[in-house]
């Protein structure tokens, strides 16, 4: 089997896990949107669900996608599977030892870290003491989810996909159960979903501790902190923090600056950053993770022709579905965030603020997904100061810029310096890739773009047409979409407009003779044959 196809069904398999994950993860916050709606209450969930959030980016999958699974790999190719199994078992150790401290560290020390993150609720003695006690409750999380992210780096070098990829569901479901069983049974009905997101993620670990049984690799914790692996990852490890960190750190950021909006403000932003995540997750991360064992095994054997041929296919490979799901979200945005959350107590106010921060999240999509695929060669070749260096800059542009735009544009605003600092990092690091590699593949990259542009340019007018249309709307501006209710009616509308688009985007990138499009239809027609 060719690279490209190992590379495209290990996607696939991602993908389709990633998705049955996101669309528990949609459930989860339709029914959180329905229950809580957009309030100060949600405002102090979030903003406390931040800082576990960002501590799992830097100690777990920043590290594990930098560090781990590159060294991993190498050991698999170059000392078998016992070898592996004993550094495995070593950074297991370490990490365990770590984060137990970092979480007791962080209970006990949460009323100062409640101020830092929100200062402007230090005036609200409730507002503030419901965040230091969601904190507490939630640090524990840190552990789990980290621990999961070193298990899902272990499957992914044993080159398993798809259990890591919809291990994230029941980390989704632990939240929904007890928000629906748990929370009418506090008189604080948000503490219980705030224990919901520690349990989830023990779950999420759990699935996968299991399916390493079933692989036979036997991470065991061995306390043997000299193993001169785990020394390897400190020296790749340590700079990579913030660079994979980075859009956790962006994030953090825009959470304080909007502590200074008004009430609601918080929620906005959570929910549209959800719908972004969903193209990230489908075709950035699920690539991202696909190609990195890849890569980093072109880079042992110093084959940098194929690593670049690699780099080029998965990065016009993720261009090719994330830049029409950009369009899609900018073009169908209202209906959209209708359908989902505007039920219960998320009002029309709710969605029209949402909508608001998604189109600006929207218009840097393209970029997030691109980010996660440029940085992985840099990790491949086991240079991580690069992306630390484009990582540092793309904070300092957002911490500016989300102090400039926050009175103007307001919590958009916060959305749209997030998008242009997440721009100018993939931009710069492309660029210093290009120095690095000598060559890209640039020309068939930028082809491939603006055919991608203009097709997802096209697709996505026709569906605003359309969602606006006589079709829908008996007046100037379609009520329906205004409107809580009715959601089968809108469901049915939205769902036709969206396959209408997807047809017109394939026909026309078919018509443009795209050479991934044509990639994606050998493949398929590959496996009818074989299943003939």
């Amino acid at each position: 089997m060719d690279e490209k196809k190992k590379i495209t069904q290990a996607a696939g398999k991602m993908s389709g896990g990633t998705f049955i994950s996101r669309i528990t993860g949609f459930i989860r916050d339709i029914l959180l949107a329905k229950i809580f709606g957009a309030t100060g209450l949600t405002d102090a969930f979030f903003i406390a669900y931040r800082i576990p959030n960002l501590l799992r980016e830097l100690f777990a999958e920043g590290s594990v996608s930098a560090g781990y699974v590159p060294v991993l790999t190498e050991y698999l190719t170059r000392e078998g599977r016992e070898g592996a199994e004993k550094f495995a078992g070593v950074v297991f150790a370490f990490l365990l030892s770590v984060l137990i401290i970092v979480c007791l560290l962080g209970i006990l020390f949460a009323p100062y870290i409640a101020p830092m993150i929100a200062p402007n609720f230090t005036g609200n003695e409730e507002k503030i003491t419901l965040t230091i006690k969601l904190i507490r409750i939630m640090f524990p999380f840190l552990l789990f989810i980290s621990l999961a992210a070193l298990a899902m780096g272990t499957l992914n070098s044993l080159r398993s996909f798809f259990i890591p990829a919809v291990a994230p569901a029941l980390f989704n479901l632990g939240i929904i159960g007890s928000a629906l069983f748990l929370a009418p049974q506090f008189s604080v009905p948000i503490l219980a979903v705030a224990l919901g997101v520690t349990f989830g993620g023990a779950l999420q670990y759990g699935i996968q501790a299991l399916a390493l049984v079933k692989q036979g690799f036997h991470m065991k914790p061995i306390f043997s902190f000299y193993h001169p692996g785990l020394k390897k990852i400190f020296v790749l490890v340590l700079p990579v923090v913030l660079a994979t960190g980075a859009t956790q750190i962006n994030v953090l950021i825009n959470n304080i600056f909007v502590t200074y909006l008004a009430e609601g403000s918080a929620t906005y932003l959570y929910y549209a950053l959800r719908l972004v995540l969903l193209p990230i997750g489908i075709f950035g991360v699920a690539m991202a993770m696909a190609v990195l064992p890849s890569m980093s095994e072109h880079a042992v054997k110093g084959n940098l022709h194929a690593l670049r041929e690699t780099f080029s296919f998965s990065l016009r490979l993720v261009f090719f579905m994330s830049i029409p799901a950009m369009a899609g979200l900018i073009a169908l945005s209202e209906p959209i965030v209708n359908v989902l959350f505007q039920r219960g107590e998320f009002t029309y106010e709710a969605t029209q603020g949402t909508v608001y921060a998604l189109l600006f999240y929207s218009s840097g999509l393209w970029a997030f997904v691109g980010l996660r695929v440029v940085r992985t060669p840099f990790y491949s070749l086991q240079d991580t100061r690069t992306p630390l260096k484009t990582a540092v800059l793309s904070v300092l542009i957002n911490i500016i810029l989300s102090f400039i735009l926050k009175e103007p544009l307001k919590h958009g605003g916060l959305a749209l310096a997030f998008a242009i600092a997440t721009s100018v990092n993939f931009v710069v690091l492309l660029i210093l890739l290009r120095a690095k590699l000598g060559r890209i593949d640039g020309k068939n990259i930028f082809r491939s773009f603006i055919k991608i542009s203009i097709a997802s340019t096209v697709m996505g007018f026709i569906g605003w047409s359309l969602i606006r249309g006589d079709l829908w709307c008996a007046q100037e501006r379609c009520t329906l979409w205004m409107e809580s209710g009715n959601i089968i009616e809108k469901a049915g509308a939205l769902t036709g407009v969206i396959i209408v688009c997807i047809i017109i985007y394939f026909f026309i990138m078919y018509v443009m003779k795209s050479e991934e499009l044509r990639y994606l239809l050998r493949i398929r027609k590959g496996r009818s044959t074989h299943k003939e």
